[in-house]
């Protein structure tokens, strides 16, 4: 018997050989069942790992995969395992004793429901359901920041404020032009599983309201914000916040009401306050002004307890650093703080890097007075400290204590932040945030003793600067701090391409079942990396190789991992390719 010709149906053979054996294979990899007088017809891979379906058991209108046991309705596909995915499933006609079976699913996987399994897997923290979403999406060429506006909303309205999970989705999302395809669908995938994993569990947070009818001066607003930061008071500072909001006060000018009172005090929580808040603000960057109520109100509770590094013995003795920064900040309103800037020139960059990695915090504290004052743009001041923090990175030596590495980390990232906001703006009190910063590289130098020697690329064998994957390989193997950096050292003096490079330094990072810093490292190392990118003399280039040096450094000291997360990746766009994964086993 011919197939019809109206409809592309497949021909699955008789009703009675089916209903023979039970179950039969046909052309695409459909499974065809005979159960309880009635044909039914679903993908023979079990949406969760790919195991054969006809391997499983019908019963009562169930279909179980007897790998991880997942339950499906064999009519409709769908699984009573939130965890496993529904199955496709097809329709199925009888005609003169034939079975005929369409090839196209009842249910279409359509953007919208991609979206809607995204959020499914969000608020049940399941890793493959995101994990499929994500490959859906991106293959269906559907923008990043649509997908990631789905986790920022997610994680600002069940979470329990900003957060690492929304951080390294915002950080992800930064460095996807540096990434393939493969790595897209990694780094997007990995900052929305830690949404959910950093959300798991948590109520909805509900917004307060603004003050009524309110119009109060934008000034006095910042100072009320201030006040209620400085008593820990976040209900009355979340209330000015969306006052300030509602009134229609610019993005820039909400940055800096709430960085200023970030700044009040030194260096919060390690760097992460301050980071946190522009990762906050680079997320509605690329989300939309429409999200800012919900993103920046997620902020405010990391106010609430922080530690405040004035308060902290090693900034007070044995040489007292709070008492000359206060003086200094006391003038900084009175400083030449605005255009026209000048550029300070790459033998005065070199001596303030220099500078910077002494142990003479105080001459430090003066020379970037002097710079500000002789018209220095606080941006530059502020890249300068950026690369001194990753110049720590490059010179830590690995007879420190391991966790030490997240010192110096913490203070690359948190001056990578400070330069991040100060390309926006340049208010006085927001420039205190160099100083920050300039103290903690000068508390970081013990960590430099002896410090690590950094590669001489020209000193290095021949590197085939077509085969950036080296880099890869010599990470799969534990603690190869040295030789990868060698090796990264050898490619940029053999001329190898720095896109590839990064390219790969991010998948190396993304393959890995990485903690927070790593996504951070990372993604600061390239941003910081594209700002020296744009000059071509001596000093840029160098202090784009520092980039490149720490960043290969500290993922290098923190692999390998088991490699899960990825894996569950590799599974779902395998299954989203049609791939039968049973029979690689």
């Amino acid at each position: 018997m011919q197939q019809p010709q109206s409809q592309p149906w497949i021909n699955a053979g008789t009703l009675a050989s089916i209903q023979e054996k039970g179950h039969k294979l046909i052309h695409g990899g459909i499974a065809v069942f005979y159960h309880e007088q009635q044909v039914y017809a679903v993908d023979n891979r079990c949406p969760h790992l790919g195991f054969p379906l006809h391997m499983g058991s019908l019963c009562d209108g169930i279909l179980t995969c007897h790998w991880h046991h997942a339950r499906f309705d064999v009519c409709s596909g769908g699984t009573l395992d939130p965890w496993a995915d529904d199955v496709p499933s097809y329709a199925v006609k009888i005609e003169n004793g034939v079975v005929w079976v369409n090839p196209h699913p009842k249910q279409a996987n359509s953007i919208e429901k991609h979206i809607l399994r995204l959020q499914e897997g969000l608020e049940q923290n399941l890793g493959l359901v995101i994990a499929k979403a994500v490959v859906g999406l991106v293959e269906a060429g559907v923008p990043a920041a649509k997908i990631m506006q789905v986790g920022i909303h997610f994680g600002t309205v069940y979470g329990r404020g900003w957060d690492s999970g929304l951080t390294i989705l915002t950080a992800m999302a930064n460095v996807l032009p540096k990434l393939d395809k493969a790595g897209t669908i990694l780094a997007l995938y990995q900052g929305l599983l830690h949404v959910a994993r950093n959300s798991s569990g948590a109520a909805a947070r509900h917004l307060l309201k603004p003050l009524p009818e309110s119009d109060v001066p934008f000034e006095r607003l910042t100072e009320w914000y201030r006040n209620c930061i400085e008593v820990r008071d976040t209900q009355g500072a979340e209330r000015v916040l969306l006052t300030a909001i509602r009134q229609g006060a610019s993005l820039e000018q909400i940055s800096e009401m709430m960085l200023i009172a970030v700044t009040d005090h030194f260096y919060l929580d390690g760097g992460h306050t301050f980071d946190f808040h522009n990762k906050a603000f680079e997320a509605i960057d690329l989300i939309g002004e429409e999200h800012t109520e919900q993103t920046l109100t997620s902020l405010v509770r990391l106010l609430a307890n922080p530690t405040r590094s004035e308060e902290l013995h090693q900034w007070q003795s044995p040489v007292n650093l709070v008492a000359p920064l206060k003086e200094v900040f006391a003038q900084l309103d009175s400083l030449p703080l605005a255009a026209p800037y000048t550029n300070i020139s790459a033998e005065d960059e070199q001596k303030m890097v220099k500078q910077l990695l002494s142990d003479e915090p105080l001459e430090t504290v003066n020379l970037v007075t002097e710079l500000l004052k002789s018209g220095a743009h606080p941006a530059q001041l502020a890249q300068l400290v950026a690369l001194a923090a990753a110049e720590r990175i490059v010179g830590f030596h690995t007879q420190n204590d391991f966790g030490d590495w997240l010192s110096v980390l913490h203070t690359f990232t948190y001056a990578h932040a400070v330069h991040e906001r100060l390309r926006r703006s340049s208010h006085p009190l927001l420039i205190r945030a160099i100083y920050h910063g300039l103290i903690r590289i000068y508390l970081d130098r013990f960590l430099n003793i002896p410090a690590a020697r950094r590669p001489d690329g020209s000193a290095v064998p021949a590197v085939d600067t077509t085969c950036p994957e080296r880099l890869l390989e010599i990470l799969d193997q534990r603690q190869q701090v040295k030789e990868a950096a060698r090796w990264t050292a050898g490619y940029l003096h053999a001329g190898g391409n720095p896109d590839a490079l990064l390219n790969t330094l991010g998948h190396a990072l993304l393959r890995e079942d990485a903690e927070f810093h790593s996504f951070q490292m990372y993604e600061a190392a390239v941003a910081e990396y594209d700002r020296w990118a744009m000059r071509s003399d001596a000093f840029a280039t160098r202090a784009g190789e520092t980039m490149l040096l720490a960043a290969t450094r500290y993922l290098a000291a923190h692999a390998p991992t088991p490699r899960e997360q990825p894996h569950m990746a590799q599974i779902a766009v395998r299954l989203h390719r049609g791939e039968r994964l049973f029979e690689e086993a």
